[in-house]
């Protein structure tokens, strides 16, 4: 039994199985949860990034109407750390006098409504002894850390190459402090009932909540249940469990009632983590006919004074292309800042815009068009572990997305391209994002109607997950979808991976296979000693499923139904469960090989009033076995759009004096509209990707990477000038 080549139910453009839910408004969000009796929570905030508190005035606030309790430092018990992992929690709040950004939670109100809570909550007033923070990274007195995670990556001898190359380019790339900023506000419902505890919340990870709740308030993780099956966005805020969830759980455990919080926008600017800025140094040598021969990439990236943030910005250029000596190094920087977090295509968004720039630099100053200079490039295997990629279609990216965007009409100088008053540039861009897989499991169960169910605790942030698992399950099993139900977001099902690091589909896509295969191999078990079935001795190896029913391989008239099987031998139903981990690359003899893709974008630009217009977009992309190409299109859409956010709106000011954010609500934090967002197509090419059984890789973030360089590189092309820092503002175009 495998995963056949001619699917019938995987592939197809199927409509989300949870659209009617949320088009109806019967999607519950943790927001929609209620309960009898609730109470409410409103947070109070530092208004200065360093120092210590040197007094809280909470007298109004528990004398306001309504108030049930006021929860400081002063009165907070002690809490424990949640742990660390590639993601650290942050230190639990209230635990003691410190301000370390401004932002910080001084105090939590809780009342019998919100406003009665938001109310209370203004009437607190705190007095601090300040401290000058560290808000630069040039500040003498900033914390550097070199490679902290090891990542840093060396062949050959880049100093010497980059010293004999005879061509080199070097520049130096900023890209700008980025907000997730999901639609859906983070929200938080937490109950106790005796010492078990119920959470639903905004989280990508369901699992490591529950695992961090029950560090932290010293309960067994079966007394903690996490619910999210509906998040409203996330773009990697919710992967790790943020202060207010803390807050609300110890807030409910203090007032004796369900608690509910719901951040603000603004909240939501220094609660919920943000895309770190970078300062990143390109060193590239080449020959003159276009062979890279040398690579030197540092990338200096923030981050927050405590806790840890996995930001290698730097080290997907050791494997980008074929150069024989090659230096990637990452540092970061602590400053007084609320926490960095990871943001769609963490990483990679930043990295990709610095080299990729620099390579169109090279392709200029050494005469050769941009797609050329790539294809001259092209790394055929794994450039630093030298094993083969398990699949890899960039050059097929690069052929398919310059023939639909007409690259041969580019006319080489910039500046030469017109269209009446506007000045026309082409750019691209060549994309990775590194292959990532966490361990997973998944339980299937066939019921005597015929229906299967299919769970694990896991969360749809809108990715589309309830439904390419459910087209994934109902092929594995032979059925209709129809009579599919993938459920997820509750702990109280198999543990789950978290809905990051592009790496859920492969992850739990793995483990749906193997729970659906063990599921066959249950029936195959319950018939195996029948002399009357014609399945009696088969293992699933010999077997096929189809139509509700399960086969011998190649003779379909020799099977039996599961419904039959069930009442055959007086069962409800049969369930199995399944697993999923990654195999090491030495293991299988290939380097595991993320998404890859090419970005075609052509830009206009009004020299008179510095206006830039994207207005084509060509997206390449091979994603190894497409599930479902409508919700994968719809990832590399909205990717993209996040991309053009990142190019040419998308900055989080800060105040350098006070570390307030001086534009935390939409009215001010520049994104993408309608009108910015010209029509994009998307492409997809490739074969299924042999490091795991589906053949999966993901999308969700490949759909961003690239797009801020080949904008500011078709932004070059147009006007002769080279933007080394994001966002691209109209004051570097006029």
């Amino acid at each position: 039994m495998t995963l056949v080549e001619q699917a019938k139910v995987i592939g197809a453009g199927m409509d989300r199985v949870d659209g009617p839910l949320k088009v109806t408004g019967t999607a519950h969000y943790p927001n929609d949860v209620s309960f009898p009796n609730l109470a409410h929570a409103a947070l109070v905030r530092s208004t200065i990034a360093a120092g210590r508190i040197s007094r809280l005035d909470t007298r109004a606030a528990r004398a306001a109407p309504g108030v049930l309790a006021v929860i400081t430092h002063e009165n907070a018990p002690t809490l424990e750390q949640g742990g660390e992992s590639l993601l650290s929690t942050p230190p639990p709040p209230l635990q003691d006098d410190r301000i370390l950004h401004y932002g910080q939670y001084l105090a939590v109100v809780v009342a019998g409504t919100p406003e009665q809570a938001t109310a209370a909550a203004r009437q607190i007033t705190a007095e601090y002894e300040p401290a000058d923070p560290v808000m630069d990274i040039h500040d003498p007195r900033a914390e550097w850390i070199n490679d902290p995670w090891g990542m840093d990556n060396r062949r050959g001898d880049a100093q010497a190459a980059l010293a004999a190359a005879e061509v080199t380019v070097e520049a130096t790339y900023t890209t700008a402090e980025n907000t997730n900023n999901p639609l859906g506000l983070f929200a938080t419902v937490a109950v106790w009932e005796g010492d078990t505890l119920t959470v639903h919340d905004s989280t990508q990870w369901p699992t490591s909540l529950r695992s961090s709740l029950s560090r932290i308030f010293g309960i067994p993780e079966s007394a903690v249940r996490v619910l999210a099956p509906f998040v409203g966005g996330g773009f990697g805020a919710g992967l790790r469990l943020w202060p207010h969830v803390t807050l609300t759980a110890l807030a409910a455990r203090t007032v004796l009632r369900p608690v509910k919080l719901v951040l603000t926008r603004p909240e939501m600017f220094t609660g919920i983590g943000h895309r770190p800025a970078t300062t990143q140094q390109v060193k590239l040598g080449a020959t003159r006919d276009g062979r890279l021969v040398a690579l030197d990439h540092e990338s200096v990236s923030t981050l927050q004074m405590e806790g840890n943030n996995l930001e290698a910005c730097a080290s997907g250029s050791a494997t980008a292309y074929a150069c024989p000596d090659v230096s990637t190094r990452d540092r970061q920087v602590r400053l007084n800042i609320p926490w960095v977090n990871s943001m769609r295509a963490p990483g990679e968004a930043q990295g990709n815009f610095a080299l990729e720039s620099a390579m169109d630099e090279l392709s200029y100053a050494l005469g050769i068009d941009p797609l050329e200079l790539r294809l001259r490039n092209y790394a055929e295997n794994h450039p630093q572990l030298g094993l083969p990629w398990s699949s890899k279609a960039l050059r097929e990216c690069f052929e398919v997305g310059a023939e639909r965007f007409g690259w041969s009409r580019r006319t080489p100088l910039p500046g030469s391209m017109r269209d009446g008053d506007w000045l026309v540039g082409y750019g691209l861009a060549g994309i990775s994002f590194f292959w990532y897989q966490a361990p997973c499991q998944a339980r299937a169960t066939l019921r005597k109607d015929g229906t299967a169910l299919v769970r694990s605790a896991v969360t749809d942030i809108g990715t589309g997950t309830y439904t390419v698992m459910t087209q994934l399950s109902a092929e594995l099993l032979g059925l209709d979808p129809e009579y599919v139900t993938f459920d997820l977001g509750d702990t109280d099902m198999p543990p789950g991976a978290q809905a990051g690091g592009s790496g859920l589909t492969a992850a739990l896509g793995s483990a749906v296979h193997a729970a659906c295969r063990n599921l066959v191999g249950a029936f195959l078990d319950t018939v195996a000693d029948d002399p009357t079935s014609p399945l009696a001795g088969c293992a699933v190896g010999d077997v096929t499923v189809a139509g509700g029913r399960i086969h011998r391989s190649g003779t379909p008239e020799r099977g039996e139904s599961f419904t039959g099987i069930l009442a055959a031998h007086g069962l409800a139903e049969l369930t199995a469960d399944g697993a999923s981990a990654p195999p090491e690359p030495e293991e299988v003899g290939m380097a595991p090989a993320g998404s890859f893709g090419a970005r075609f974008v052509e830009v206009r630009i009004d020299p008179e009033l510095g206006l830039l217009r994207v207005a084509r977009v060509v997206s390449v992309i091979d994603g190894g076995r497409i599930l479902n190409e409508k919700t994968a299109t719809s990832q590399i859409i909205g990717g993209t759009v996040g991309g053009i956010g990142m190019a040419m709106f998308e900055e989080t000011v800060t105040d350098a004096g006070t570390g307030r954010i001086a534009n935390a609500t939409f009215g001010d934090y520049l994104i993408p509209v309608n009108a910015d967002v010209p029509d994009l197509e998307v492409i997809f090419v490739g074969t299924p990707d042999r490091y795991n059984p589906i053949g999966v890789k993901g999308v969700g973030e490949i759909g961003l990477v690239g797009m801020a360089a080949a904008i500011a590189n078709a932004v070059h092309h147009a006007t002769g000038r080279r933007i080394r820092s994001l966002p691209i503002t109209i004051d570097e175009l006029l």
